[in-house]
């Protein structure tokens, strides 16, 4: 993704809340398939990682990345921004590079 692109989707994951939230718990499969779910129906959402220490923060929002298939938006403290578009009807049409 270009830097129009991320601009534009941070942008428009601006106004919203989180969906979904990692607990104290950590992550685990029902996480994932809520995750899952949650990026099939908005395919843009904030994730909240509650964890106090940063680079076991860091390493759960890279493990949903990467497990989900999903792109890094954005980070600012416990919230991340995610991104998947929706393989056969986008909703969310981004700017050509």
């Amino acid at each position: 993704m270009n830097e129009r692109q991320l601009k534009q989707l941070r942008r428009l994951a601006h106004p919203r809340r989180p969906i979904v939230t990692v607990g104290t718990a950590g992550l685990n499969d029902a996480v994932i398939k809520e995750l899952e779910q949650a990026l099939t129906d908005h395919e843009l959402l904030k994730v909240r990682v509650r964890c106090d220490d940063r680079a076991e923060r860091d390493n759960v929002i890279e493990e949903l990345t990467r497990r989900t298939r999903s792109t890094l938006v954005q980070r600012i403290g416990h919230v991340a921004v995610l991104y998947r578009p929706d393989a056969k009807l986008p909703r969310i049409l981004l700017p050509d590079a």
